[in-house]
């Protein structure tokens, strides 16, 4: 395997570069070798590319359709899209689309370096890019969405969207340069969770914003879920926070301008089972009788995204 992140090094990246690299080639995870072996079947790219899609495409027409699918589906699960890869469509668990096109009217990444925490395969970087984003760094530490990443990377080489896997805990202390940090989806997971906002505001450049996305408990006041065992059949999820809370999270962090951009309950159109990701999916931790509730009885998922400046 090569490293996959010599272009990140020529961004000025090289400390994240070799945190990444590291890991990746010491993994040993059981499923890698197939993994690995599964990309280098894939046909190298050109660097073609239609990013400013629902779902983004990268790679040319392939002449074989049912041999690329059969290929891409080894790896599965394939959580946040819809892609086009070489001109597959991957109907993904997530319509990554929908949220996206709630956000992106909010913001401005023109020129930005980004860090997206939690970024799964890379999709939203690629969104990003198209935003006009100079360069996205991802980290999840999940390897089998970095490898989703080298297959899209293979398909159209040359895109300056990273994933690498690293967890935010891996995050050298004084890389304090990004023009945005993204949290989606992860706040929630943390079982410190103003400790977490911090740790995104000392990510971010002084004059930069932070991105958040999380769970929230509907109502007024200061209400907090704290589920006991799973919610919606998640683990570790640890804290859900009315917005007052939320708000009140940020100012401990020492983030005071937090501008809610977006409240949504989840559909089980956006999240569901799919050919590209067969495990269970939103209809089934929901209440089948009540689906305003999950199917431990808690509220059933409302998001919020939130615009924070540093």
């Amino acid at each position: 395997m090569k490293d996959p992140y010599q272009q990140l090094r020529r961004e000025n990246r090289s400390e994240l570069a070799e945190l990444g690299w590291q890991k990746l080639k010491t993994s040993t995870h059981g499923d890698l070798p197939c993994w690995l072996d599964t990309i280098d079947a894939l046909p190298e790219g050109d660097g073609h590319s239609e990013l400013d899609r629902d779902a983004p495409s990268l790679g040319r027409l392939t002449a074989d359709a049912e041999l690329m699918c059969d290929r891409l589906i080894r790896l599965h699960p394939w959580r946040k899209g819809p892609l086009e890869l070489a001109g597959v469509r991957i109907d993904t668990e997530w319509r990554s689309d929908w949220k996206w096109n709630r956000l992106w009217p909010h913001l401005d990444l023109k020129d930005q370096q980004i860090l997206d925490i939690g970024c799964g395969n890379g999709y939203f970087g690629l969104r990003m890019l198209a935003a006009g984003a100079q360069l996205v760094v991802g980290i999840d530490p999940t390897l089998i969405f970095v490898m989703q990443w080298l297959a899209m990377q293979k398909l159209s080489p040359g895109l300056n969207n990273f994933v690498l896997p690293l967890g935010i805990e891996d995050m050298p202390a004084d890389t304090a340069s990004f023009d945005s940090v993204f949290s989606m989806g992860v706040l929630y997971h943390r079982r410190e969770p103003v400790e977490h906002l911090k740790q995104l505001k000392k990510l971010t450049r002084p004059g930069g914003q932070i991105v958040l996305e999380t769970l929230i408990l509907d109502g007024e006041g200061e209400n907090i879920l704290v589920p006991e065992g799973r919610y919606a059949r998640m683990r570790n999820v640890h804290h859900i926070p009315t917005l007052a809370v939320l708000h009140s999270w940020l100012e401990q962090a020492g983030l005071t301008q937090g501008r809610v951009l977006d409240v949504n309950k989840t559909s089980t159109a956006e999240q569901r089972s799919t050919d590209w990701m067969t495990f269970e999916s939103l209809s089934e931790c929901l209440d089948k009788d009540d689906p305003s509730l999950s199917i431990e009885g808690h509220p059933a998922p409302t998001r919020a995204a939130l615009l924070v400046q540093v």
